[in-house]
């Protein structure tokens, strides 16, 4: 199949089985996989994040991956460095002829790729901080309402996050070739489907399966290596509820009870996202999650192949 500026988008909560769709399908055209995980970018967060690499091993053959493991946990990574990182690697695949074929289920990520976000980068800006000092939480809200439809509605959540985006919206609005730009692609959007009450059943199935793979021991390996335990909590679900046993804030019991319950909370929050892409005019075609993964290749390879 030629990739044609066709992009090949594969969505869905955590634990619907899209990353061992993607690689079944790239594997069908000739095809190779841009990972939109905001987490698993990170080295060295394997199990917490459910890398789970052996799913890009399809009939005894590697299909290719990217953006995964490109960055130290002590880094910062943002939905601006993920879509030049994108951008990079989807004219690299293209360029050889290969099939880009984009798998994940950070909503912001998969939307600013689909929807052709326009983010630009910015660096710190301590006399616009200063001037905010006296300034209230709501003030600043408004301000960066005026700028249009927040992209990232976790923007509001706390005082950094506001003053960011908002450092981040000035700076463009001064700078407006400082904008990233993506390259002409049509898309081809499916996602994974699958009753709610079979959601929770895998992810805790999963949650207890990384358990006894050794999470906890992979956190604590984190924690040994430097990463601080602020930076850990900051990770969310996996790292920040395990972090919280390790200092001793929790029981193991603890933990997994409101781990089990961040992550059902979150896979919730994912398909509202994916239903908002909908409702803002995005095509997805929803998929039966509970059919093998190498049937949905053939089902998607045919839909694609009917023409995008």
């Amino acid at each position: 199949m030629s990739s044609g500026g066709l992009l090949v988008t594969l969505l869905g909560p955590t634990a619907t089985g899209k990353t061992r769709l993607a690689a079944e399908f790239a594997a069908r055209v000739g095809g190779e996989v841009i990972s939109a995980d905001s987490r698993q970018v990170f080295r060295g967060m394997d199990l917490g994040t459910g890398k789970d690499l052996a799913d890009y091993s399809v009939g005894g053959v590697q299909v290719p991956y990217h953006l995964i493991d490109i960055c130290d946990p002590r880094e910062e990574y943002s939905a601006y460095r993920f879509l030049n990182d994108f951008k990079d690697a989807y004219l690299d695949i293209a360029g050889r002829g290969r099939q880009p074929v984009l798998c994940g289920g950070t909503g912001l990520y998969v939307d600013a790729v689909v929807r052709g976000y326009h983010l630009a980068d910015a660096p710190i800006d301590p006399l616009f901080r200063a001037s905010t000092q006296s300034r209230t939480d709501e003030d600043l809200a408004a301000e960066l309402a005026s700028y249009g439809p927040l992209h990232n509605h976790t923007d509001t959540e706390s005082r950094e996050r506001l003053l960011r985006a908002l450092e981040i919206q000035r700076y463009a609005a001064a700078n407006p070739d400082a904008y990233t730009h993506l390259p002409p692609m049509r898309h081809a959007v499916f996602g994974m489907r699958l009753e709610r009450s079979l959601v929770i059943g895998r992810i805790e199935s999963r949650l207890r399966r990384r358990l006894d793979e050794g999470m906890t021991d992979e956190v604590r390996r984190l924690m040994d290596e430097g990463v601080p335990p602020q930076r850990l909590l900051r990770f969310g679900l996996e790292y920040r509820h395990v972090t919280r046993m390790l200092l001793g804030q929790c029981t193991e019991d603890e933990m997994f009870r409101d781990l089990f319950t961040d992550i059902r909370r979150f896979a919730k929050r994912q398909m509202t996202w994916f239903r908002r892409m909908e409702r803002c005019g995005v095509r997805i075609e929803w998929l039966d999650a509970t059919r093998p993964a190498a049937e949905l290749a053939a089902i998607v390879e045919e839909r694609v192949g009917a023409g995008y």
